[in-house]
């Protein structure tokens, strides 16, 4: 069943585009696609390695902008200061990204890596990075709330340049020692995480809110959302499968000589998804947070920084150490997951919340409104 089979339950949801609709396909094609330029085109992966500013993959940080900017671009934001009133949202995505998140990680990977060290620890770093980037396209396919997913990856992105190298010395050298487990040690510095954030968050989000702002003020809210954003629209799924093509090509080489690594990296991370997800959900529904902010909640705690945990784990370890595989294992195994993920909250919407998914306000507002 595709996403817009499972939309069309609900009578007021939009039709999806081609594109939309087969999205699972596209992404498959796009990671099969990505194998076979690594295989076929000796040396690519080196090449693309190379092509990196500070420790940030030039075509990532491409792709991941590209694909950030047209979600951005919709969210209201005159509606945001609703979302930052919202106590029981905010606490609940704090507890689950900074508590939760971390912990659980913590101990799936000691749980199934207790004899692999290096996976182990680069897991943990995984679980560290908080989602500020790919979350925005779950949402959106997911009909989350887009002003709330704004204010979330925001909030995480300040905590993770505040807390994410406390957060690494407790979980790999403190908590450890206090258990009798062995202990690794993190180098990482709070610039680097800024960088990081400013990148990923900044950028588009600064372009998201300009390009709503000047063409609002030009030539209103009813051109802006029926004119302008359905032709920027696609290029969030255009950026998102070149990002899938890179990852898969740049990693095609280390999943071919160990997929049996890879597929003991990818269990627990297939726990860790599936029960962040499913804890945001059901977290949501029971404070009364609704559908939509419920699965933006559900998303954004299920969600990983990808490109700050490889960059970490690349930094500290070395590109070619397991730590840098393990980082490199979440997003190849995140998407697909989430994706899934997806098709379960569209239909979660009306078999737990007794709602119809809305993708977009049924009447665009005027600028004055």
């Amino acid at each position: 069943m595709s996403i817009d089979a499972v939309r069309a339950e609900a009578p007021t949801a939009r039709k999806l585009s081609t594109l939309d609709r087969w999205l699972p396909l596209w992404i498959g094609l796009a990671m099969v696609g990505g194998l076979l330029l690594a295989q076929g085109i000796p040396g690519i992966s080196a090449v693309l390695a190379s092509l990196e500013i500070g420790g940030i993959s030039v075509p990532i940080a491409l792709g991941l902008l590209v694909m950030m900017y047209p979600v951005l671009a919709k969210v209201r934001y005159d509606k945001v200061a609703a979302v930052t009133g919202d106590k029981r949202l905010l606490i609940s995505s704090l507890a689950l990204n900074w508590v939760a998140g971390p912990a659980v990680m913590f101990a799936l990977a000691w749980a199934f890596l207790p004899d692999l060290p290096e996976y182990r620890t680069g897991l943990i770093i995984v679980g560290l990075a908080r989602c500020i980037a790919m979350v925005v396209i779950w949402n959106d396919l997911a009909c989350g709330d887009r002003e709330a997913a704004a204010v979330l990856v925001a909030i995480n992105s300040v905590f993770q340049v505040l807390a994410f190298s406390l957060l690494g010395w407790f979980y790999l050298t403190v908590l450890p020692g206090w258990l009798g487990l062995d202990s690794q040690g993190l180098d990482v510095s709070v610039g680097q995480i800024a960088v990081n954030v400013l990148v990923f968050l900044g950028i588009p989000l600064l372009a998201g809110f300009a390009s709503r702002w000047i063409g609002e003020k030009r030539r209103g809210r009813t051109w802006y959302e029926g004119a302008f954003l359905p032709k920027v629209g696609p290029w969030a799924l255009y950026g998102l499968l070149f990002t899938i093509v890179l990852l898969f090509a740049l990693q095609g080489d280390a999943i071919a000589q160990n997929p049996l690594d890879v597929a003991r990296i990818a269990l627990p991370l297939l726990v860790y998804f599936a029960i962040m997800w499913f804890a945001g959900l059901l977290l949501g529904k029971l404070v009364g947070l609704g559908y939509a902010r419920s699965a933006t909640l559900a998303f954004t705690a299920a969600g990983n920084n990808f490109e700050l945990a490889i960059a970490v784990a690349i930094g500290t370890f070395g590109a070619t150490s397991g730590q840098a595989l393990a980082g490199v294992v979440g997003p190849l195994i995140e998407v697909p997951v989430l994706v899934g993920l997806v098709y379960v909250s569209l239909w979660a919407s009306r078999a737990w919340f007794g709602e119809a998914a809305l993708a977009a306000p049924a009447e665009p507002e005027r600028a004055n409104s």
